[in-house]
Protein backbone atom coordinates (compact mmCIF):
# COMPACT_ATOMS: atom_id res chain seq x y z
CA UNK A 1 0.00 0.00 0.00
CA UNK A 2 1.35 3.51 -0.67
CA UNK A 3 -0.05 6.14 1.73
CA UNK A 4 -1.55 8.96 -0.34
CA UNK A 5 -1.10 12.52 1.83
CA UNK A 6 -4.58 14.30 0.67
CA UNK A 7 -3.35 17.74 1.79
CA UNK A 8 -3.93 20.99 0.27
CA UNK A 9 -0.87 21.02 -1.91
CA UNK A 10 -2.48 18.28 -3.98
CA UNK A 11 -1.37 14.64 -5.03
CA UNK A 12 2.21 14.04 -4.05
CA UNK A 13 4.25 14.79 -6.91
CA UNK A 14 6.07 11.52 -7.37
CA UNK A 15 2.60 9.92 -7.31
CA UNK A 16 1.46 12.66 -9.95
CA UNK A 17 4.35 11.68 -12.32
CA UNK A 18 4.01 8.05 -11.93
CA UNK A 19 0.15 8.29 -12.83
CA UNK A 20 1.12 10.50 -15.58
CA UNK A 21 3.84 8.01 -17.32
CA UNK A 22 1.19 5.01 -16.97
CA UNK A 23 -1.97 7.61 -19.06
CA UNK A 24 0.81 7.94 -21.75
CA UNK A 25 0.02 4.66 -22.50
CA UNK A 26 -3.68 3.89 -21.89
CA UNK A 27 -5.77 3.41 -24.30
CA UNK A 28 -8.42 4.73 -23.38
CA UNK A 29 -6.98 8.24 -23.22
CA UNK A 30 -4.97 8.32 -26.33
CA UNK A 31 -8.27 7.56 -27.95
CA UNK A 32 -9.67 10.65 -26.76
CA UNK A 33 -7.45 13.37 -24.26
CA UNK A 34 -10.41 15.93 -24.16
CA UNK A 35 -12.52 13.25 -22.20
CA UNK A 36 -12.55 13.84 -18.82
CA UNK A 37 -14.91 10.80 -17.97
CA UNK A 38 -12.70 8.52 -19.78
CA UNK A 39 -9.28 10.25 -17.74
CA UNK A 40 -10.84 9.44 -14.77
CA UNK A 41 -11.62 5.80 -15.16
CA UNK A 42 -7.72 6.14 -16.62
CA UNK A 43 -6.56 7.59 -13.36
CA UNK A 44 -8.32 4.90 -11.00
CA UNK A 45 -6.35 2.43 -13.70
CA UNK A 46 -2.84 3.93 -12.78
CA UNK A 47 -3.61 4.51 -8.92
CA UNK A 48 -4.64 0.63 -8.79
CA UNK A 49 -1.36 0.05 -11.00
CA UNK A 50 0.67 1.65 -8.57
CA UNK A 51 -0.66 -0.06 -5.80
CA UNK A 52 -2.53 2.99 -4.10
CA UNK A 53 -5.15 1.43 -1.43
CA UNK A 54 -7.60 3.95 0.06
CA UNK A 55 -11.47 4.57 1.54
CA UNK A 56 -13.78 5.20 -1.22
CA UNK A 57 -14.04 9.14 -0.25
CA UNK A 58 -10.12 9.15 -0.16
CA UNK A 59 -9.98 7.48 -2.84
CA UNK A 60 -12.46 9.47 -5.23
CA UNK A 61 -10.84 12.58 -3.95
CA UNK A 62 -7.72 11.60 -5.23
CA UNK A 63 -8.74 10.80 -8.48
CA UNK A 64 -10.22 14.37 -8.90
CA UNK A 65 -7.28 15.67 -8.00
CA UNK A 66 -5.10 14.03 -9.99
CA UNK A 67 -7.44 14.42 -13.09
CA UNK A 68 -7.41 18.45 -11.88
CA UNK A 69 -3.59 18.09 -12.07
CA UNK A 70 -3.33 16.33 -15.40
CA UNK A 71 -6.11 17.85 -17.33
CA UNK A 72 -7.13 20.92 -15.68
CA UNK A 73 -5.57 23.61 -13.69
CA UNK A 74 -4.29 21.90 -10.78
CA UNK A 75 -4.94 23.18 -7.21
CA UNK A 76 -6.81 26.46 -8.61
CA UNK A 77 -9.49 23.66 -9.82
CA UNK A 78 -11.45 23.16 -6.36
CA UNK A 79 -10.96 26.78 -6.06
CA UNK A 80 -13.48 27.44 -8.99
CA UNK A 81 -15.74 25.10 -8.14
CA UNK A 82 -17.07 27.77 -5.45
CA UNK A 83 -19.64 29.51 -7.20
CA UNK A 84 -19.04 32.28 -4.78
CA UNK A 85 -15.42 32.91 -5.99
CA UNK A 86 -15.42 35.48 -9.05
CA UNK A 87 -11.20 35.55 -8.96
CA UNK A 88 -8.39 33.56 -8.69
CA UNK A 89 -4.62 35.07 -8.28
CA UNK A 90 -1.68 33.39 -7.93
CA UNK A 91 1.68 35.54 -6.85
CA UNK A 92 3.88 31.95 -7.24
CA UNK A 93 4.01 28.81 -6.23
CA UNK A 94 2.74 29.74 -2.34
CA UNK A 95 0.36 32.95 -2.20
CA UNK A 96 -3.02 32.12 -3.64
CA UNK A 97 -5.88 34.62 -3.10
CA UNK A 98 -9.09 34.38 -3.72
CA UNK A 99 -12.24 36.81 -4.36
CA UNK A 100 -15.35 35.51 -2.20
CA UNK A 101 -18.39 37.57 -2.15
CA UNK A 102 -16.09 41.16 -2.66
CA UNK A 103 -13.95 40.64 -0.53
CA UNK A 104 -9.97 38.81 -1.13
CA UNK A 105 -8.62 36.32 1.30
CA UNK A 106 -6.06 33.73 1.11
CA UNK A 107 -6.84 30.29 0.54
CA UNK A 108 -5.24 26.80 1.61
CA UNK A 109 -3.91 25.97 -1.85
CA UNK A 110 -0.64 25.86 -3.34
CA UNK A 111 1.50 24.19 -6.11
CA UNK A 112 4.65 22.41 -5.98
CA UNK A 113 7.16 25.07 -7.36
CA UNK A 114 6.96 27.97 -9.44
CA UNK A 115 7.67 25.55 -12.97
CA UNK A 116 4.93 23.84 -11.47
CA UNK A 117 2.51 27.26 -11.91
CA UNK A 118 4.06 27.40 -15.42
CA UNK A 119 3.61 23.79 -16.55
CA UNK A 120 -0.20 23.83 -15.23
CA UNK A 121 -0.68 27.18 -17.19
CA UNK A 122 1.03 26.19 -20.38
CA UNK A 123 -0.76 22.99 -20.61
CA UNK A 124 -4.11 24.92 -20.23
CA UNK A 125 -3.29 27.73 -23.10
CA UNK A 126 -1.56 25.25 -25.37
CA UNK A 127 -4.69 24.13 -27.21
CA UNK A 128 -6.05 27.55 -27.59
CA UNK A 129 -2.92 28.50 -29.73
CA UNK A 130 -1.81 30.91 -26.40
CA UNK A 131 2.28 31.15 -26.12
CA UNK A 132 3.77 31.68 -23.27
CA UNK A 133 7.56 31.12 -22.29
CA UNK A 134 10.75 33.36 -22.05
CA UNK A 135 10.59 34.73 -24.85
CA UNK A 136 6.77 35.63 -24.83
CA UNK A 137 6.31 35.56 -20.89
CA UNK A 138 2.49 37.09 -20.69
CA UNK A 139 -0.33 35.24 -22.05
CA UNK A 140 -4.31 36.00 -22.38
CA UNK A 141 -6.89 33.10 -22.86
CA UNK A 142 -10.34 32.08 -22.43
CA UNK A 143 -10.52 28.75 -20.61
CA UNK A 144 -13.98 26.78 -20.76
CA UNK A 145 -16.82 27.78 -18.60
CA UNK A 146 -15.85 31.53 -19.59
CA UNK A 147 -13.15 31.54 -17.21
CA UNK A 148 -10.61 34.40 -18.06
CA UNK A 149 -6.97 33.89 -17.55
CA UNK A 150 -3.96 36.45 -17.79
CA UNK A 151 -0.31 35.11 -17.10
CA UNK A 152 2.71 36.43 -17.13
CA UNK A 153 6.53 35.41 -16.53
CA UNK A 154 9.80 36.21 -14.95
CA UNK A 155 11.39 38.95 -15.81
CA UNK A 156 8.44 41.09 -16.27
CA UNK A 157 7.14 39.62 -12.90
CA UNK A 158 9.02 38.73 -10.19
CA UNK A 159 7.28 35.03 -10.13
CA UNK A 160 4.91 33.12 -11.81
CA UNK A 161 1.88 35.65 -11.79
CA UNK A 162 -1.87 33.97 -12.82
CA UNK A 163 -5.20 35.76 -13.01
CA UNK A 164 -8.47 33.92 -13.30
CA UNK A 165 -12.07 35.91 -13.28
CA UNK A 166 -15.09 33.60 -13.69
CA UNK A 167 -18.08 35.32 -15.84
CA UNK A 168 -21.14 34.52 -14.39
CA UNK A 169 -22.93 31.87 -16.06
CA UNK A 170 -26.15 33.69 -15.80
CA UNK A 171 -27.42 37.14 -16.12
CA UNK A 172 -28.89 38.16 -12.30
CA UNK A 173 -32.25 39.53 -12.37
CA UNK A 174 -33.39 42.69 -11.81
CA UNK A 175 -34.89 41.29 -8.18
CA UNK A 176 -31.70 39.80 -7.10
CA UNK A 177 -29.69 42.85 -8.30
CA UNK A 178 -31.96 44.76 -6.04
CA UNK A 179 -31.64 42.26 -3.30
CA UNK A 180 -28.07 42.82 -3.48
CA UNK A 181 -28.38 46.15 -2.89
CA UNK A 182 -26.97 46.81 -6.56
CA UNK A 183 -29.97 48.31 -8.60
CA UNK A 184 -32.69 50.04 -6.32
CA UNK A 185 -36.10 49.36 -7.71
CA UNK A 186 -36.44 53.26 -8.99
CA UNK A 187 -33.03 53.33 -10.36
CA UNK A 188 -34.52 49.82 -12.58
CA UNK A 189 -37.49 52.02 -14.21
CA UNK A 190 -34.82 54.97 -14.97
CA UNK A 191 -32.84 52.34 -16.87
CA UNK A 192 -35.10 50.10 -18.46
CA UNK A 193 -36.52 53.44 -19.88
CA UNK A 194 -33.54 54.48 -21.31
CA UNK A 195 -33.06 51.25 -22.88
CA UNK A 196 -36.60 51.07 -24.44
CA UNK A 197 -35.79 54.67 -25.46
CA UNK A 198 -32.80 54.02 -27.14
CA UNK A 199 -30.48 55.90 -25.15
CA UNK A 200 -26.60 55.28 -25.70
CA UNK A 201 -25.28 54.31 -22.77
CA UNK A 202 -22.19 54.09 -20.77
CA UNK A 203 -21.46 52.13 -18.24
CA UNK A 204 -18.39 53.09 -15.77
CA UNK A 205 -16.08 51.94 -12.72
CA UNK A 206 -13.03 50.06 -11.75
CA UNK A 207 -12.45 46.59 -12.39
CA UNK A 208 -14.39 44.19 -10.66
CA UNK A 209 -17.58 46.37 -9.74
CA UNK A 210 -20.23 44.19 -12.08
CA UNK A 211 -19.87 46.38 -15.57
CA UNK A 212 -20.39 43.59 -17.69
CA UNK A 213 -23.19 42.23 -15.60
CA UNK A 214 -25.07 45.17 -15.19
CA UNK A 215 -24.43 45.68 -18.88
CA UNK A 216 -25.69 42.20 -19.66
CA UNK A 217 -29.14 42.97 -18.14
CA UNK A 218 -29.57 46.31 -20.03
CA UNK A 219 -29.13 44.19 -22.62
CA UNK A 220 -31.71 41.64 -21.86
CA UNK A 221 -34.11 44.39 -22.34
CA UNK A 222 -33.54 45.06 -25.80
CA UNK A 223 -36.21 43.15 -27.09
CA UNK A 224 -36.37 42.01 -31.22
CA UNK A 225 -32.99 44.32 -32.16
CA UNK A 226 -30.17 42.87 -34.00
CA UNK A 227 -27.35 43.45 -30.99
CA UNK A 228 -23.79 43.23 -32.65
CA UNK A 229 -22.04 42.58 -29.41
CA UNK A 230 -17.66 43.10 -30.09
CA UNK A 231 -15.44 41.65 -27.13
CA UNK A 232 -12.11 40.65 -26.65
CA UNK A 233 -13.33 37.48 -24.76
CA UNK A 234 -16.58 36.05 -24.50
CA UNK A 235 -18.38 37.60 -21.47
CA UNK A 236 -22.11 38.57 -22.73
CA UNK A 237 -23.08 35.12 -23.40
CA UNK A 238 -26.05 35.56 -26.04
CA UNK A 239 -27.94 38.74 -23.52
CA UNK A 240 -30.31 39.22 -26.25
CA UNK A 241 -32.67 37.65 -28.37
CA UNK A 242 -30.82 38.55 -31.54
CA UNK A 243 -27.29 38.38 -30.27
CA UNK A 244 -24.21 38.35 -33.21
CA UNK A 245 -20.44 37.87 -31.53
CA UNK A 246 -17.66 39.39 -32.64
CA UNK A 247 -14.44 38.85 -31.05
CA UNK A 248 -10.94 40.24 -30.89
CA UNK A 249 -8.12 37.59 -32.51
CA UNK A 250 -4.64 38.61 -30.87
CA UNK A 251 -1.68 38.33 -33.12
CA UNK A 252 0.69 35.02 -33.64
CA UNK A 253 3.42 34.87 -31.73
CA UNK A 254 5.56 36.23 -34.53
CA UNK A 255 3.06 39.42 -34.85
CA UNK A 256 0.70 38.85 -37.68
CA UNK A 257 -3.14 38.24 -37.69
CA UNK A 258 -4.63 40.27 -35.53
CA UNK A 259 -7.82 41.54 -35.38
CA UNK A 260 -8.58 44.22 -33.27
CA UNK A 261 -11.71 46.31 -31.77
CA UNK A 262 -11.67 48.99 -34.65
CA UNK A 263 -11.54 46.69 -37.04
CA UNK A 264 -14.14 44.60 -36.16
CA UNK A 265 -16.30 47.73 -35.75
CA UNK A 266 -16.08 48.37 -39.03
CA UNK A 267 -17.24 44.89 -39.83
CA UNK A 268 -20.18 45.50 -37.74
CA UNK A 269 -21.44 48.60 -39.35
CA UNK A 270 -21.77 46.22 -42.57
CA UNK A 271 -24.27 43.58 -40.76
CA UNK A 272 -26.79 46.04 -40.40
CA UNK A 273 -27.16 46.46 -36.71
CA UNK A 274 -29.82 48.05 -34.40
CA UNK A 275 -27.80 48.19 -31.16
CA UNK A 276 -24.19 48.05 -31.00
CA UNK A 277 -22.40 46.80 -28.19
CA UNK A 278 -18.01 47.19 -27.45
CA UNK A 279 -18.01 45.25 -24.36
CA UNK A 280 -15.25 47.82 -22.92
CA UNK A 281 -13.73 50.28 -24.96
CA UNK A 282 -9.93 51.30 -24.38
CA UNK A 283 -8.44 52.58 -27.23
CA UNK A 284 -8.44 54.72 -30.68
CA UNK A 285 -11.70 52.34 -31.32
CA UNK A 286 -13.35 54.66 -29.56
CA UNK A 287 -13.58 56.88 -32.98
CA UNK A 288 -15.56 54.41 -34.78
CA UNK A 289 -18.03 53.79 -31.59
CA UNK A 290 -18.67 57.44 -31.37
CA UNK A 291 -19.24 57.71 -35.13
CA UNK A 292 -21.59 54.91 -35.04
CA UNK A 293 -23.77 56.17 -32.19
CA UNK A 294 -23.82 59.94 -34.34
CA UNK A 295 -25.35 57.96 -37.27
CA UNK A 296 -27.79 56.54 -36.45
CA UNK A 297 -26.76 53.31 -34.47
CA UNK A 298 -29.16 54.67 -31.04
CA UNK A 299 -29.24 52.31 -28.08
CA UNK A 300 -26.22 50.87 -28.40
CA UNK A 301 -23.70 50.69 -25.33
CA UNK A 302 -20.34 50.04 -24.12
CA UNK A 303 -18.41 49.99 -20.76
CA UNK A 304 -15.02 51.78 -19.72
CA UNK A 305 -12.70 52.00 -16.80
CA UNK A 306 -13.37 54.82 -15.03
CA UNK A 307 -13.92 56.12 -11.23
CA UNK A 308 -17.17 58.01 -11.89
CA UNK A 309 -19.38 59.50 -14.76
CA UNK A 310 -16.89 62.44 -15.02
CA UNK A 311 -14.13 60.71 -15.46
CA UNK A 312 -15.21 58.73 -18.08
CA UNK A 313 -16.30 61.81 -20.11
CA UNK A 314 -12.69 62.30 -19.75
CA UNK A 315 -11.40 59.62 -20.34
CA UNK A 316 -13.46 59.06 -23.51
CA UNK A 317 -12.20 62.17 -24.71
CA UNK A 318 -8.72 61.53 -24.25
CA UNK A 319 -9.24 57.98 -26.29
CA UNK A 320 -10.57 60.36 -29.14
CA UNK A 321 -7.44 62.49 -29.18
CA UNK A 322 -4.90 59.18 -29.38
CA UNK A 323 -7.19 58.02 -32.16
CA UNK A 324 -6.44 61.63 -33.69
CA UNK A 325 -9.14 63.60 -33.51
CA UNK A 326 -8.75 66.98 -32.65
CA UNK A 327 -10.02 68.15 -28.72
CA UNK A 328 -12.82 70.21 -29.91
CA UNK A 329 -13.78 67.68 -31.79
CA UNK A 330 -13.15 64.81 -29.71
CA UNK A 331 -15.29 67.05 -26.78
CA UNK A 332 -18.30 67.52 -29.53
CA UNK A 333 -18.80 63.81 -30.49
CA UNK A 334 -18.54 62.73 -27.03
CA UNK A 335 -21.05 65.25 -25.87
CA UNK A 336 -23.18 63.94 -29.01
CA UNK A 337 -22.85 60.61 -29.13
CA UNK A 338 -23.58 59.16 -25.23
CA UNK A 339 -26.89 60.35 -23.36
CA UNK A 340 -25.93 58.21 -19.88
CA UNK A 341 -23.07 57.24 -18.03
CA UNK A 342 -23.81 54.86 -15.47
CA UNK A 343 -21.35 54.65 -12.83
CA UNK A 344 -20.62 51.73 -10.29
CA UNK A 345 -18.58 51.25 -7.34
CA UNK A 346 -17.80 49.19 -4.01
CA UNK A 347 -19.47 50.34 -0.62
CA UNK A 348 -17.67 50.08 2.70
CA UNK A 349 -19.00 46.41 2.84
CA UNK A 350 -17.48 45.43 -0.87
CA UNK A 351 -20.71 45.00 -2.32
CA UNK A 352 -21.24 46.21 -5.66
CA UNK A 353 -23.55 48.65 -6.47
CA UNK A 354 -24.60 51.79 -8.54
CA UNK A 355 -23.52 55.27 -7.46
CA UNK A 356 -24.80 57.71 -9.94
CA UNK A 357 -26.39 58.32 -13.28
CA UNK A 358 -25.89 61.48 -15.43
CA UNK A 359 -27.39 62.41 -18.38
CA UNK A 360 -25.01 63.93 -20.61
CA UNK A 361 -25.75 67.15 -23.16
CA UNK A 362 -24.26 69.42 -25.38
CA UNK A 363 -22.36 72.30 -23.88
CA UNK A 364 -20.33 75.26 -25.44
CA UNK A 365 -17.52 73.57 -25.42
CA UNK A 366 -17.98 69.74 -25.23
CA UNK A 367 -19.98 67.45 -23.26
CA UNK A 368 -22.05 68.87 -19.95
CA UNK A 369 -23.53 66.32 -17.45
CA UNK A 370 -26.32 66.24 -14.92
CA UNK A 371 -27.26 63.92 -12.06
CA UNK A 372 -29.70 62.52 -12.52
CA UNK A 373 -29.65 59.48 -10.01
CA UNK A 374 -29.33 59.42 -6.97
Amino acid sequence: MRPQPLEDAGPDPHLRASVARRLRDDAEVVADPADRVGLRRAVARALAAEGVVAAPDVWARLVRDLVDDLAGLGPLEGLLRDPEVTDVMVNGADEVYVERAGHLQSAPVRFDDDAHVEQVVRRVIGPLGARLDRSHPFADAVLAGGVRLHAILPPLAERPTVTLRRVPAVVPSWEELAASGSVPPPLREVLVTAVADRRNLAVCGRAGVGKTTLLARLLAEVGPDRVIVIEDAPELRHPAPHTVHLRVRPPTPDGGGGVDIAALLRNALRMRPDRLVVGEVRGGEVADLLQAMNTGHDGSLTTVHANGAAEALVRLEGMALLAGIPLSAARAQVAAALDLVVALDRDHEARRRVVEVVEVGIGAEGPVSRRIWP
